[in-house]
């Protein structure tokens, strides 16, 4: 139950968190040229509209729906919107995430911990807790949840932040366990550093800081949401019906 044969994704159905910019908008317009009908999901109204916008000028179908990851009836009511306005629901992308101020481990305060784990990790189970029993019901579908090149090695001054995305590797290869016999695919993927607003907030926006988040990158720049997108809609699709509970590092040699 993922892509059409012919490798698009005409009448699909996607579920997209973040989606209001970054890599989720990134990976909304995609899955919109390929075909899908995509349920933008975030917090922003705004970002919201201005997604779904974009996606209908192209001629694609979207549907905006405001949608805290934290909060369990949100999510809920985002995805009953979305399969009452398009009927089903193939795919998902939990991909909504919040960035760690730089601290080292004991200076982070409690609400900072509970703040990065309930949007970042908790928020992943939350949305596929409630993705996954409307995948049944069809007989399958496909699903990626966003960790990070901080989900597969230390940073300092990450702690919050890496114990997170480490989380969502390992949630992601449990469940993929439990629903691969039922058809439904679940993966992820661990971006590096990536032009998005989160990375423009975590280097300060400056020169100087740009730099120095890029001089990690062996390839000698960031990632572009677009590359991320790709990998997403490549791990939906039948090409990748073998894959099940990978978590693709996509970083430019960064964790290398």
């Amino acid at each position: 139950m993922t892509g059409n044969i012919d490798g698009s994704f005409t009448g699909k159905v996607a579920f997209v968190t973040g989606a209001a910019n970054g890599i989720g908008r990134a990976a909304a317009l995609a899955f919109a040229r390929e075909g899908a009908s995509v349920i933008v999901a975030d917090v922003s109204e705004q970002g919201n509209q201005t997604t779904t916008g974009l996606i209908q000028e192209a001629g694609g179908r979207a549907l905006a729906v405001q949608c805290d990851v934290t909060r369990t009836e949100e999510i809920k009511a985002a995805l009953d919107k979305g399969v009452q306005a398009f009927g089903r629901l193939d795919f998902a992308f939990n991909n909504a995430g919040v960035e760690q101020p730089v601290q080292p481990a004991a200076d982070l305060t409690e609400e900072d911990w509970d703040r990065i784990i309930d949007i970042d990790l908790r928020g992943v189970f939350l949305c596929m807790k409630h993705e996954i029993p409307l995948m049944l019901k069809q007989g399958g579908g496909a699903i990626v949840n966003t960790s990070s090149g901080a989900g597969v090695k230390g940073i300092a001054g990450q702690a919050a932040y890496c114990a997170a995305k480490y989380g969502i590797v390992g949630l992601t290869k449990a469940a993929a366990l439990d629903y691969a016999k039922s058809n439904i695919r679940i993966n992820a993927v661990c971006p590096g550093i990536i032009e998005t607003p989160m990375m423009g907030r975590f280097s300060g926006g400056t020169p100087q800081g740009r730099a120095k988040v890029i001089a990690q990158e062996p390839i000698g720049r960031m990632g572009k949401p677009e590359e991320i997108a790709a990998a997403v809609d490549w791990l939906w699709s039948d090409p990748a019906a073998f894959v099940v509970g990978h978590a693709m590092v996509i970083d430019g040699g960064q964790t290398v």
